[in-house]
């Protein structure tokens, strides 16, 4: 049974992979900024109200399951905001500065408080997105943070596969989910398209013709985490139907 610390797991892909990992007989504990969500969450996960760009809370929480697990094999980095749709020069900086921090500063700060409490034969999963391997116009803050997490992962996995410790990362492609239907809507506003289009033009930009589902990604993190992929690490791990054309419409 393995001690799973999940980010932003109270909804959305974060929840998902709770489920798994707890369905899988493994001790799950997440943490989330919705209070609400997490008070909504099964009673049997452990849970914590935590921002993932705050390093006194996220010090905190390592510091408390050191405590009550004794140490931590698997963490699941998946915390982030899809941040502000609009071309690079409307971004304001403000904007900028929070989708990174969220995005990118929150998996460094799990991983810099979370490693510690790992030995040989743990696993850190960080959530990306085919955004991370593609540009993504008119959501640069968001691309640039997804990028950012495969050179994190990529540099972890060196840094600790000498104590045993793998890293990887998921890529998503379109989820579905309230939180890609907001992208929806916004990406059609700013295109001056309708929400249907916009998501035609997602699938229709992948070989499989078809958006994501939370599972999908759910299924692979567990499969990270597993002794299957016990030599497996430093790798991007695309969950998409295969992105042909990451903008197929205008």
């Amino acid at each position: 049974m393995s001690r799973v610390l999940i980010t932003a797991g109270a909804a959305g892909i974060g929840q998902a992979m709770a489920q798994a990992f707890d369905v899988a007989g493994h001790q799950v504990w997440v943490t989330d900024v919705n209070r609400a969500a997490l008070d909504a969450v099964p009673a049997q996960w452990r849970k914590s109200c935590v921002d993932a760009a705050d390093e006194d809370g996220i010090a905190a929480l390592c510091a408390d399951i050191k405590d009550r697990w004794g140490g931590l094999d698997v963490l699941c980095a998946n915390a982030g905001i899809a941040g502000p749709t609009a071309g690079v020069s409307d971004v304001a900086l403000a904007d900028w500065r929070s989708c990174v921090s969220v995005n990118l500063e929150g998996a460094f700060l799990a991983t810099k408080h979370a490693a510690p409490l790992m030995s040989a034969g743990a696993a850190i999963i960080y959530t990306s997105s085919t955004a991370g391997l593609f540009g993504y116009p008119n959501r640069a803050p968001y691309a640039a943070a997804k990028w950012g997490i495969i050179g994190l992962m990529k540099t972890v996995a060196m840094e600790l596969g000498p104590k045993g410790i793998r890293a990887n990362a998921i890529c998503p492609g379109a989820v579905e989910g309230p939180r890609m239907e907001g992208v929806l809507a916004r990406e059609a506003a700013a295109k001056g398209m309708t929400r249907d289009d916009v998501y035609d033009g997602y699938a229709a930009g992948t070989s499989m013709r078809t958006f994501v589902q939370a599972s999908d990604v759910a299924d692979m993190a567990v499969f990270l985490a597993s002794d299957g992929t016990a030599r497996v690490s430093g790798q991007v791990i695309a969950v998409d139907g295969h992105t042909e054309n990451p903008d197929p419409k205008p």
